[in-house]
């Protein structure tokens, strides 16, 4: 059995991460069909698959995962999902040592406006000063070029590449296996990570 967190609203200037709820459900389908071209490796569904999407997401949640809406603060409109995912405890202890963001997809709207950058802050912060974890991980399709990069921006280490490790969201691979880009954030790197990601929301195109 995985622990189960109770995570409350992480406010930023520009998102705000709210535990996900149905009531996010109009906005995330205007979210979702605004432009598609960038979602060639993610799971982000389409308007008609939103309501199967979301409770797939709740049913995960038994399973240790913690879903967000990422909330656009200048207009109150959900832009997009994220989540913790994966927490891991000591052995024979029941304090997390380790948890994972994922499940991260983005509007093209809000993409390129330090929306993701802030949301990864707000997720790192809670992670390392409220949980208390050592570890952070990401991970993406190998192939994403694009989220590879963005994950390396906000001070991950890559640690190389795990085969056959994930189900693949790519079109026509339903069923199959990715590689995945494994990367990670630890705690004695969470200041200088911390500093550099503070001085990205600072400029004026993050």
């Amino acid at each position: 059995m995985r622990p189960r967190l109770d995570v409350p609203v992480l406010h930023g200037s520009l998102v705000r991460l709210e535990p996900l709820t149905a009531g996010h459900t109009a906005d995330l389908v205007r979210a979702a069909e605004e432009d598609r071209s960038s979602y060639a490796y993610t799971l982000v569904p389409r308007a008609t698959e939103m309501g199967a999407y979301l409770a797939a997401q709740f049913a995960r949640e038994r399973e240790g995962l913690i879903p967000f809406a990422q909330v656009r603060v200048a207009d109150g409109m959900a832009v997009g999902c994220t989540a913790f995912w994966n927490p891991r405890t000591w052995p024979a202890r029941p304090e997390l040592r380790a948890i994972e963001i994922g499940w991260t997809w983005l509007a093209a709207s809000a993409q390129g406006t330090g929306i993701n950058v802030e949301a990864k802050l707000l997720l790192f912060t809670y992670a390392f000063e409220t949980l208390g974890v050592t570890r952070v991980d990401l991970k993406t399709d190998a192939r994403n070029e694009r989220s590879r990069h963005a994950i390396e921006r906000l001070g991950a280490c890559f640690e190389g590449v795990l085969r056959n490790w994930s189900p693949s969201w790519a079109p026509g691979e339903e069923g199959q296996l990715r590689d995945s880009a494994m990367f990670s954030v630890i705690d004695t790197e969470w200041p200088a990570v911390k500093s550099s990601l503070h001085a990205r929301l600072e400029v004026t195109d993050p």
